[in-house]
């Protein structure tokens, strides 16, 4: 622990000792000695008749618990028709407590469908605070085929970049926002950066939470969050790089260690997501796969492919295949559970697009261009007979109307599914859009040198690639799905205005990707 850590630390405990007598104390006047709001709203997980709406009490976000010195604080929160609270529709109060942070979670139902709708946060008393206004809406009815437009976002290193994609997302008329995943790297600073992490790196709850402040302390993140609802899942980085389970990336923590370190980091997870999961009974083993529907134009299945995958194979990075115990049938990345799970939604629900919120690519990339393959360990590439169940499954249950969305790789593909990729006349099943990074990785290029012609020629399910940071855009109907690919020159400057260098079209029934 460096030094500004251990002496903040002393404050903490100091306050606490100071409280201890009405540390059940719940107050509706709390003293605060700044705007405890700083971490801005959000909100996700939208239903027909609600959704869950999100802040965290900070009034100093990078000192311990946020600078609220053990005060259980009374929030209010309001939702209303339109933006000055003119129209009121709900209303209520919740605790935020310093046992999550002072993390609130509202819960709201009995909405109307379809809708959009304001909400914000305050705190009474003489240092009282309204939060900023957020934007939410609700979900289509069951059945109802309204069109969808989202944004896919994953990977936003605050190190290597300046969040301006999110600067643009807040710009445009959008439904949703879905994240992949890395929202916050666990890294501990370099130098040289555009800007640089706070502290060593991050291992406990308290350092955790405190890089998820820092994060969410960035204004343009903020507008996007209160632009409209998000529906999330995690990746690596929100625990450890490419962590496999209860596996660390070096290999040096014990099984139990990385049990704690992963309960420290999902709880901060939790504690700073607007989402719905089940209530941990343990923090080390938090459900979070769910499913969302968009009335019965599209299903959202977010997945979860570290909490119960297999180490990777091979001692992972990039390697030629077979080896080791790459080809092992019972290696999963999902695990069986949430394999089984998502088999019988796929074949259960009649939703008109099936969509999987993925965290690492699906279409494997051969990075030797021919014989001998050499494939990403940590991909799905890495566990081939997972793979082949995925695909088997898409085929059987829903081929032609499944898109699986994917982060990770900091770098845009567009990928044709088929359901046995080691034969080239199998039938087409799914297309694949891959996003790029927010910020991961810097500037970028507009291509990877290992992406030659004799590449792609290799890789005939890679329809386009590009190396620039971004995100992507979706414009959903019943008939047709489309895809725009959206980049930045630059994220090591401020801003860099909006390129669109690929758009691509997918057809119900058709999983062929057509190039607009």
């Amino acid at each position: 622990m460096d030094r500004r850590l251990f002496l903040a630390d002393l404050t903490r405990a100091a306050a606490l000792c100071a409280v201890v007598p009405n540390v059940w104390r719940v107050t509706t006047r709390p003293r605060l000695a700044d705007d405890p709001f700083q971490l801005g709203v959000a909100s996700g997980d939208p239903t027909p008749t609600g959704g869950v709406l999100w802040t965290r009490l900070a009034p100093r976000p990078m000192e311990p618990e946020g600078g609220m010195d053990g005060q259980r604080v009374v929030v209010s929160w309001e939702v209303a028709e339109d933006e000055a609270f003119a129209r009121v529709v709900q209303r209520g109060r919740a605790t935020a407590a310093f046992e999550l942070s002072y993390s609130v979670h509202v819960d709201v139902d009995g909405l109307q469908p379809d809708r959009w709708y304001f909400y914000r946060f305050s705190t009474a008393g003489a240092t009282g605070a309204t939060s900023p206004v957020g934007r939410f809406r609700t979900a289509p009815a069951a059945g109802a085929m309204t069109p969808l437009r989202f944004a896919v976002a994953s990977c936003q290193n605050y190190e290597q970049g300046l969040f301006t994609a999110y600067a643009h997302m807040a710009r445009e008329e959008l439904d949703l926002v879905t994240h992949l995943g890395d929202y916050i790297y666990e890294y501990a600073p370099v130098p040289r950066r555009v800007r640089q992490h706070a502290g060593l790196e991050i291992r406990t709850l308290d350092d955790y939470r405190r890089r998820y402040a820092q994060y969410k302390a960035d204004t343009m993140l903020q507008a996007a969050h209160a632009r409209c609802p998000w529906v999330l899942t995690w990746d690596d980085h929100e625990v450890d790089n490419n962590y496999a389970g209860t596996h660390g990336e070096n290999g040096f923590e014990s099984e139990e260690q990385m049990r704690t370190r992963r309960a420290a980091a999902y709880q901060a997870w939790w504690e700073h997501q607007p989402v719905r999961v089940p209530r941990a009974r343990s923090w080390a083993d938090l459900t979070i796969y769910r499913t969302i529907h968009w009335g019965g134009l599209a299903r959202f299945a977010m997945l979860d492919t570290r909490q119960y995958r297999s180490p990777q194979a091979c001692e992972g990075g990039s390697r030629v295949v077979p080896c080791g115990e790459w080809a092992e049938p019972g290696r999963t990345l999902m695990g069986e559970t949430q394999e089984r799970w998502l088999a019988d939604g796929l074949a259960r629900e009649r939703a008109r697009w099936q969509v999987l919120g993925n965290q690492v690519m699906v279409g494997s990339f051969d990075q030797d261009a021919g014989a001998p393959v050499r494939l990403d360990m940590d991909q799905w590439g890495g566990y081939p007979a997972a793979k082949a169940r995925l695909l088997r499954t898409i085929a059987e249950r829903a081929p032609g109307r499944t898109v699986v969305l994917t982060g990770d790789i900091h770098s845009s593909w567009a990928n044709e599914l088929r359901a046995d990729p080691r034969r080239p006349d199998s039938a087409l099943v799914a297309a694949e859009f891959v996003g790029t990074s927010i910020t991961s990785g810097g500037d970028g290029s507009d291509r990877w040198p290992s992406v030659t012609e004799a590449a792609l020629a290799a890789n005939p399910q890679l329809k386009w690639h590009n190396a620039r940071r971004g995100y992507l855009s979706c414009h959903v109907t019943a008939d047709a799905w489309q895809t725009d690919y959206h980049t930045l020159a630059q994220v090591t400057t401020p801003d860099v205005p909006l390129e669109t260098p690929a758009r691509f079209r997918v057809e119900h029934g058709r999983a062929t990707l057509i190039r607009v």
